[in-house]
């Protein structure tokens, strides 16, 4: 009886085109590396100057203490926004966070662009700290850059703002996670350039 023989094909070596594979996955991970942004943009503080008001609410009746007061700072900064992504930037909104000396946590609100006449007619020594502002909805292209300022408004007081233990701007983008950009430790205020008015409730 004859014996059958099945011929066995060779077998490849696949350790070369395994390493191949693999040296030409390193060079795509690297080339993403090297030309991918490490960060969403480049943001900074180009000015930045602070208000603060002291408004007592008179009462209409003769009862004695029935005047309420109210503290208020508004804080002006000017920030300069660079594009660093392949995508455009789209601003949404602008908040502002204080930790105070005790380690409060308080939010303040970026003025609406229409709110902004109103602020200097209240307070006109605003006006002359103010400069052409950076308005929501602005749209950056990709390596553009975007400057203005955005004012700031905190329920607190001259102290409670020269004794913050940081204060930092909030940028919110549409389709990116928000930007921090902290605001100059050294930027405080006098309480003699206190802002005072009266207001009859």
């Amino acid at each position: 009886m004859t014996d059958l023989k099945f011929s066995q094909p060779a077998r490849r070596n696949l350790l070369a085109p395994v390493l191949i594979a693999f040296l030409v996955l390193g060079i795509v991970i690297a080339l993403v590396i090297r030309y991918t942004p490490h960060s969403v943009a480049e943001t900074e503080v180009t000015h930045a100057a602070a208000y603060p008001t002291h408004t007592v609410f008179k009462s209409d009746t003769i009862l004695v203490n029935r005047d309420r007061s109210q503290d208020d700072l508004y804080a002006l900064v000017t920030v300069r926004i660079s594009d660093r992504l392949n995508l455009p930037l789209f601003l949404k909104d602008f908040t502002g966070t204080i930790v105070t000396r005790d380690g409060q946590t308080i939010t303040g609100t970026g003025a609406q662009k229409n709110d902004l006449e109103a602020i200097y007619t209240s307070f006109p020594p605003i006006r002359k700290l103010a400069s052409p502002p950076l308005l929501r909805e602005t749209l950056i292209s990709p390596g553009e850059t975007a400057e203005g300022m955005i004012l700031l408004h905190f329920p607190i007081s001259a102290e409670d703002w020269n004794g913050r233990r940081s204060a930092t701007l909030n940028v919110d983008l549409y389709h990116q996670g928000p930007l921090e950009i902290a605001i100059p430790q050294n930027l405080n205020v006098a309480v003699a350039d206190q802002g005072k008015t009266s207001q009859t409730e």
